[in-house]
Parts: C-alpha cells; sequence; structure tokens
C-alpha cells in the first residue's frame, strides 16, 4: 500500500485487527456509480456494496447493499425499526459522516449510526465498501464487515 494515504476507514480497521486489502481505481465527477468500481476493478457486482445515509423516526441510519440493487425504502424502514426512512440530502454527507458522495464508507464515519446490510451480503465471501475517498475501495471478509459495524442483517432491497 505504498503511496496510499491511510483513510479513517483503513485506521479504523487496523485498530479492531481486521485483515482487509485496498483496491485503487480511476474515476470521473459525473460518473461515480458502483458498476464503474465493479468493473474497474474487475469485481462481480454482488460484491460491491455501496452505503447509503438516511434519515429514520429515531435519527440517521447506514444501508449497505450491492451497487447493483436499489434501496426499498418501506422495506428499510421495517428492518430500522422505523415508521419510515428518507435519504438524506447529499449536502449533508460531509458534516454528518465526515465522507464526500462516492466516497462514504460505513466504517470510520463521524458518529456511529446504527447500520443495516441487504441480506444479499449472507451470499459472498467478501466485500468491497468505499475505503473513505472516492477512488479506493477496501475489500474485507463479508462477516467483518456486519461484525465491525454491529450491522442488522435482513432484506432492504426492491
Amino acid at each position: 500500500m505504498a503511496g496510499i494515504k491511510k483513510t479513517n476507514a483503513m485506521r479504523m480497521l487496523d485498530s479492531a485487527g481486521i485483515n482487509y486489502s485496498v483496491q485503487e481505481y480511476e474515476y470521473d465527477e459525473e460518473d461515480l456509480d458502483g458498476h464503474h468500481v465493479a468493473e474497474y476493478l474487475n469485481i462481480p457486482y454482488e460484491e460491491v456494496f455501496k452505503t447509503i445515509v438516511a434519515k429514520g423516526d429515531d435519527g440517521y441510519v447506514v444501508f449497505c447493499l450491492s451497487v447493483d440493487d436499489e434501496l426499498d425504502l418501506k422495506k428499510a424502514a421495517r428492518l430500522a425499526g422505523s415508521k419510515r426512512v428518507e435519504l438524506i440530502h447529499v449536502k449533508e454527507l460531509l458534516p454528518l459522516t465526515g465522507y464526500i458522495r462516492g466516497g462514504c464508507s460505513p466504517i470510520g464515519m463521524k458518529k456511529k449510526f446504527p447500520t443495516y446490510i441487504d441480506e444479499m451480503i449472507l451470499l459472498v465471501d467478501e466485500v468491497s465498501v468505499s475505503g473513505g475517498q472516492r477512488g479506493l475501495q477496501i475489500r474485507l471478509k463479508a462477516e467483518d464487515l456486519i461484525s465491525y459495524t454491529e450491522a442488522k442483517v435482513g432484506e432492504i432491497t426492491v
């Protein structure tokens, strides 16, 4: 990892003793889509997870799901124990999480938010999530992501 500056997400995993690898990819400001990441790194879509931040009845919540899937707000609310959840505006992301769009990791946000991961994660051994900045992905065992984020796993996709 020479030349890659450690992000907060990497430092958190290091201090927790969790093994991971870092993959760099090129991106375009106009195309921050997870499909691009998967194709560039030659990883199946179902192993690349995006991070979505929303607001529920009791505050902010984090959802992680495959880049090939779409968040179902009703199912997400049910899993989070809320009447409803709504996506936050992109301008709220940085002050709330410390991360920007296209570089938001479920690991190492400014505050620890309740995290919910789509059940599809149970079908793969490893996943890639944002490394905490655009152009970086962290690859780790699916079970390590679930346990580190203390996530509840369930159905949250359309």
